[in-house]
């Protein structure tokens, strides 16, 4: 019987956010007649892109034990700098390497976020800083820099083949839904079928075991810090490319609101110590989803805000129903 139990629930910490998303996507069917035609879902697909490659970053961070809540304002700050260093390298190299140019601004983006995500790790494990109070500083922080370079004002590129990275697509898939996809791939092996995957478990589950047991605990989150910040430097590349700018003031608004949504909604408990990229993968989909049709009947956006949390109080409540 405990057996029978244990892997029913099993199955439902695995399929429910899949089983919650197909529920969704039939309601949504039915209420509007345009919710499946292939266009609007590729741009659900798009638009849940850029908060879900951050909600990869993010899963692994929470499973850790720990939250990032920077990672709205570390787009904004990412994304201005991206834009910089592409017009410097332009101006530097000419128009005839613009190419060349744009490789290299995403390569400083993901390495600036990469070093970004590496400050928060630095002051949560050498500094014994608590993660929401460290993460909290620096989103605070982060937007104040993004705002004093930017002048306050909006981050514009000298490009013209950049908005081509953003708008682009393969195979008709938005360069962003595959990198999105392509990510997932990854760190889905990298936490279910390496090491660190298993480390990162156990350092969420439990750290004062997990050092009993030879894991470097500081470590193991640290890298789980850098991870996010790396993947923050890929969606403010493909989001200040979308736009060929990025605003100081308003670019990655809400955007940790919705990376955490999404790993939540995807079963990861806050408490750490367990987590799926595929849920998150789920999550943020399900978010995309219902965005999507409160703008179809016509909700007032400024609502669209207590509908997200509704979905992140009704997740955690049923996790901890779950759980007990």
């Amino acid at each position: 019987m405990a057996v029978e139990t244990s892997r029913r629930r099993f199955e439902y910490e695995r399929f429910g956010p899949l089983v919650a998303l197909a529920v969704l996507f039939i309601i949504s069917a039915i209420a509007s007649p345009y919710f499946l035609q292939v266009q609007n879902l590729l741009n659900i697909m798009r638009q849940v892109s850029y908060t879900g490659i951050i909600a990869l970053g993010m899963t692994f961070v929470i499973i850790s034990g720990g939250i990032d809540l920077s990672v709205g304002s570390m787009v904004a700050l990412v994304g201005g700098v991206v834009i910089l260093t592409l017009n410097w390298a332009i101006g530097v190299f000419g128009a005839a390497a613009e190419a060349w140019a744009i490789f290299f601004a995403l390569v400083v983006g993901i390495l600036f976020g990469a070093g970004l995500g590496a400050l928060n790790g630095l002051m949560i494990t050498l500094g014994k800083i608590a993660p929401f109070i460290a993460t909290l500083g620096t989103m605070a922080i982060f937007r104040s820099m993004a705002l004093y370079v930017g002048s306050a004002g909006v981050f514009r590129s000298q490009s013209n083949l950049f908005p081509d990275l953003g708008m682009g697509k393969i195979l008709e898939i938005p360069n962003p839904v595959v990198v999105f996809i392509v990510l997932a791939i990854i760190f889905s092996v990298i936490l279910k079928q390496t090491r660190y995957g298993r480390y990162l478990c156990a350092v969420g589950s439990n750290p004062k075991v997990a050092k009993y047991s030879a894991i470097k605990v500081n470590l193991t989150r640290f890298i789980s810090y850098v991870t996010v910040g790396i993947t923050v430097g890929f969606s403010a590349v493909f989001l200040s490319a979308r736009l060929n700018s990025m605003s100081s003031t308003t670019g990655g608004s809400n955007y940790e609101l919705d990376a955490i949504a999404a790993v939540i909604i995807g079963g990861t408990p806050m408490t750490g110590g367990t987590g799926s990229i595929f849920g998150t993968v789920i999550g943020a989909i399900t978010l995309g989803i219902i965005n999507n049709m409160l703008n179809m009947l016509g909700v007032s956006p400024y609502l669209q805000g207590t509908v997200k949390g509704i979905v992140i109080i009704g997740a955690v409540l049923i996790q901890r129903k779950k759980n007990q």
